[in-house]
């Protein structure tokens, strides 16, 4: 019973770096956008979404060990949305390394290459 225990302990455990890697990644993604590309993405601004996954990083920082608490959940789902709807829109306006518009790099005249 106790190697059970152990092994629950550390499936949970990998959970939770798993997600707090998430909200990490999240984090450095949202404020390495520029400003302008939210609103042209028509999104919420950029310090909404900051404020967002700072919390949801903080939280999950905080959460490691409880990954599946509600407040965990919480926070892997405010970084999940960011990733999953807003990154995706606002790439495509510049900032970070792959960051779209004309000035991206292996891009061409009919789209990347």
């Amino acid at each position: 019973m106790e190697t059970l225990n152990t092994l629950q302990n550390g499936v949970l455990l990998i959970l939770g770096i798993a997600a707090f890697a998430l909200e990490v990644w999240a984090l450095v993604d949202v404020l390495r956008r520029p400003a302008g590309a939210f609103v042209a993405a028509g999104k919420r601004t950029k310090t909404f979404w900051t404020v967002i996954v700072v919390v949801a990083a903080a939280v999950g920082f905080v959460s490691i060990f409880s990954v599946l608490g509600i407040f965990g959940v919480i926070a892997v789902v405010g970084a999940a949305v960011y990733l999953a709807d807003v990154r995706p829109a606002v790439r495509q306006y510049g900032g970070g390394p792959r960051g779209g518009g004309r000035g991206g790099r292996n891009q061409g005249p009919y789209g990347p290459w």
